[in-house]
């Protein structure tokens, strides 16, 4: 998801006046985009090897498959993976492999230690969900400000995403001491930081709908301002495991659908296809 994100955001906001088959040939674009992919599968396996005691309580099912493979297969394809992502970003620059080298130590450190830590956690969290579209961005060098606010919205509703995380895996983080915000402050108050990023998700969403132009997407804005407000309701209406669950799947929705809702900004694209056919 991440990889269309990225096409679509260069397509459709980054590239301006560059055409889709333009974009779609560039092999610059394709290594950044691959090395990206590269170092997320990485830290996904490195995260995994850091909370498997954790996910024996949080996720019974998914333990039982990792435990399919061994630790040593996963610290092998973890390293073979960042490897791969710096050899790729090699092929674009010295300074896209500094980039993505730090991007790898962010991720491991983020695993390792941070991730423990109430607020810097979720914040890091959010910010290396994110530091691959700045690659694009850096490589475009494309730096209006609906770039940015959009950027914020992302940060934000991941954010949002991850304090919905602490709150699933409450049990697992108590018997690990991991000092997340619901293990450390309680319940009520996690779910007051996370109404408090809800509401602030509102400011770049008006933003968006009212200072610039982006078509048909102010109903995908608004149909998520809808979402996060009953996403609320249903936080606030128990301590349940299961709608924890059900706001954090609502999330990942909302998410991916904003991703494709970046074809809505200007649909002149389909009449380029439609010559094209």
């Amino acid at each position: 998801m991440v990889c269309i994100a990225q096409y679509l955001a260069s397509i459709f906001v980054l590239s301006k006046d560059t055409s889709i088959r333009k974009v779609l040939l560039d092999d610059n674009l394709f290594m950044l985009v691959l090395a990206g992919a590269l170092a997320i599968a990485g830290g996904y396996i490195i995260n995994g090897f850091y909370d498997k005691e954790k996910d024996l309580i949080n996720k019974p099912l998914k333990s039982m498959i990792d435990r399919l493979v061994g630790q040593n297969t996963k610290l092998t394809l973890y390293f073979l993976l960042n490897f791969l992502s710096v050899i790729v970003a090699s092929y674009v620059s010295f300074r896209t492999v500094i980039f993505f080298s730090g991007y790898i130590f962010g991720m491991w450190l983020y695993s390792h230690r941070i991730k423990k830590i109430p607020f810097w956690g979720n914040f890091t969290s959010a910010i290396l969900a994110i530091v691959p579209f700045f690659a694009v961005f850096i490589y475009y060098k494309n730096f209006d400000g609906v770039i940015f606010i959009h950027a914020l919205l992302l940060f934000l509703l991941i954010l949002i995403k991850e304090f919905i995380k602490d709150l699933e895996n409450l049990k697992g983080d108590l018997a690990h001491n991991y000092h997340t915000i619901p293990v450390k402050y309680g319940e009520k108050r996690a779910k007051m930081v996370i109404t408090l990023a809800t509401i602030c998700c509102f400011a770049p969403i008006y933003v968006l709908i009212t200072h610039f132009n982006v078509g048909y997407m102010a109903y995908y804005l608004i149909f998520s301002q809808i979402t996060l407000l009953l996403s609320l309701v249903i936080l606030w209406s128990g301590n349940f495991q299961n709608r924890y669950i059900l706001i954090h799947n609502i999330l990942k929705f909302v998410l991916i659908a904003g991703i494709f809702s970046v074809l809505l900004i200007d649909l002149s694209w389909i009449s380029k296809i439609k010559i094209v056919i």
